[in-house]
């Protein structure tokens, strides 16, 4: 059992990582379904939530179904973080996690994000008066440090725990890598080595198949994996990764109909949470990832993302199912979506 805080987690617990413009109610509900034993939402402005701002309020927005359940915020002046801190604990989520990790301009350049790795002062400052300002468990998500001369993290993982944090979550990059080259784990694994280091550590970068989550619990011990992008339209790998780890073998891959079935359900949550207008258009960025890998596929997809109502999606959906009945979706290696301008940490 990994425990943060009061919440206890299963033995290697997988998290759903917090993605701007992803990990919104009905993304997370069916990363759940599947697996999923942490989720977070995306992440909230701190500036936003004092304002009173209408897109911060709603990304407040968590079920019960989802449980446990994080709210991560983002901001880089201490009083402006734990005003923050006080309104997300009234929407009583599991834990609140603070971003110290996305990587994107117009939040690391305002001093923000990953841009508070430049001073790791002002971070445990910020960490120190959040979990001050707040009886929820306190959680950090970040990144190995600003550039190449400066992977810091295991002095970052030192001081956080001192302050306070519950646990740590790291993406194997430094912030002006963003997402491009391979993910650097073994730092992750020293900072989880550390003598001095008791809090649960979750590894994130580049885990894109059940034997590479494996290959990278064994060699680096760490005690969970977030997961992030190999998951957008390919919730199944939270459980395909569970089994793998517990069997040794893999789960038979989705079937058409459990690609529809599941794509069907994230359109209806979504319809449900934000309106049929907007949820309709924000469920076109899904299609192509649910759908992948099926031959002649572009003509349905191109239908998908002109439709305007739910019967109308409906029907393509009920008729890709019929002509790719049958059909079997080989397990192929998962495309990690490039997220360069949104903040998939």
């Amino acid at each position: 059992m990994v425990k943060i805080g009061n919440i206890e987690l299963p033995d290697f617990p997988l998290l759903l990582a917090p993605m701007e413009d992803v990990s919104d109610p009905p993304f997370r509900a069916v990363c759940k379904d599947n697996g999923a034993d942490l989720m977070y939402t995306e992440f909230i402005s701190s500036e936003g939530l004092i304002r009173d701002a209408i897109k911060s309020r709603k990304k407040l927005d968590i079920f019960e179904y989802e449980r446990p359940v994080g709210i991560q915020i983002f901001g880089g002046d201490e009083e402006s973080l734990s005003m923050a801190a006080k309104i997300v604990e009234v929407t009583n989520p599991d834990l609140l996690d603070i971003n110290f990790g996305c990587p994107v301009k117009k939040v690391a350049l305002k001093g923000a994000g990953a841009g508070v790795l430049k001073d790791i002062d002002l971070m445990v400052r910020l960490t120190s008066a959040v979990v001050k300002s707040t009886s929820l468990p306190v959680t950090v998500k970040t990144r190995l440090g600003w550039d190449d001369n400066t992977r810091n993290i295991e002095e970052v993982s030192e001081r956080l725990q001192d302050v306070g944090i519950k646990a740590l979550a790291i993406h194997g990059r430094t912030r002006t890598q963003m997402y491009k080259g391979e993910a650097d784990w073994t730092l992750i694994g020293k900072v989880k080595n550390n003598p001095r280091i008791n809090i649960p550590i979750f590894g994130n970068g580049d885990i894109d198949s059940p034997e590479k989550a494996l290959e990278y619990k064994n060699r680096y011990g760490i005690d969970g994996i977030m997961i992030g992008r190999a998951a957008i339209g390919y919730p199944w790998i939270f459980n395909e990764i569970k089994h793998f780890i517990k069997t040794g073998e893999h789960l038979p891959p989705p079937t058409v109909g459990d690609r529809v079935a599941v794509c069907r359900k994230h359109l209806y949550k979504s319809v449900e949470w934000k309106n049929a207008v907007v949820g309709i258009n924000e469920m076109r960025r899904h299609y192509a990832n649910y759908l992948k890998g099926l031959p002649n596929i572009k003509e349905y997809r191109n239908k998908l993302v002109i439709l305007k109502t739910v019967e109308e999606i409906d029907d393509v959906l009920n008729e890709i199912v019929s002509v790719y009945s049958g059909y079997e979706v080989e397990n192929t290696p998962i495309q990690l979506i490039n997220y360069h301008e949104k903040c998939a940490v």
